[in-house]
């Protein structure tokens, strides 16, 4: 009786040791780890792994530096990493069709003062305006000025594309202007008084077109040919 009354309290006091046990060997359990994972830096997959513990993603970050072409230093007190910068310019930089900005505004206005120098000449036909070489001369003056202006705004393969475009066009548009006021002063009443003429006349058409076509052309800020600037 007496052996079965010493036995018992030994029984809870191994079974508390055991759980002790358990305790301590829960309290200094390494952290859980996933497994590795590859990591991809900007589309590109570096050659080092990606560690998470405890819910953590952890990297080698001398291996995040060499592929951001950075550098480490260990110091006493702390690692410093430097990442280089990207150049914005580059960043920013326009495709190869691309127009440059202050190219294409600088055109936009080319377009709309040789519409207004086409639109006189219609004017002059249509109503059977008295034609003035002065004011011919004029609005020959004004494009020439902005077209120059738009040249020295030329800085890519694209602007100098579309220039030439812009060249063609007011060559055309001068071309055509002149063979209207030299049949007017020859009373060629086909060309210059009949109010058909305008539609009928195929080297007008052309230029419409191409003027058209530059100006959605600038507006869409990408390069583009057609034939009827050319």
């Amino acid at each position: 009786m007496s052996r079965q009354r010493w036995f018992r309290p030994c029984l809870v006091l191994g079974f508390i040791l055991s759980f002790a046990g358990v305790l301590a060997a829960q309290g200094t359990a390494p952290p859980q780890s996933a497994p590795d994972k590859l990591l991809v830096l900007n589309g590109k997959t570096v050659d080092t792994k990606v560690r998470q513990i405890d819910g953590r993603s952890y990297v080698d970050i001398e291996a995040l530096a060499q592929a951001t072409n950075g550098a480490v230093t260990v110091e006493p007190n702390r690692v410093v990493l430097t990442i280089p910068v990207g150049n914005p310019s580059v960043a920013a930089a326009p495709p190869a069709d691309g127009l440059s900005r202050n190219f294409a505004s600088s055109a936009i206005a080319v377009v709309a003062e040789m519409r207004e120098w086409r639109g006189a000449i219609g004017a002059m036909i249509t109503y059977g305006l008295a034609a003035s070489k002065s004011s011919a001369q004029d609005y020959h003056e004004r494009v020439a000025e902005d077209l120059r202006q738009t040249t020295l705004a030329a800085s890519t393969d694209a602007d100098k594309n579309a220039l030439q475009l812009l060249k063609n066009e007011s060559d055309s548009l001068t071309g055509w202007a002149n063979d209207v006021l030299a049949a007017r002063q020859n009373l060629d009443g086909a060309k210059t008084l009949d109010p058909n003429a305008l539609q009928n006349d195929p080297a007008l058409a052309k230029i419409t077109t191409c003027s058209r076509f530059l100006n959605a052309m600038l507006i869409s800020g990408t390069y583009s040919d057609n034939g009827s600037c050319h």
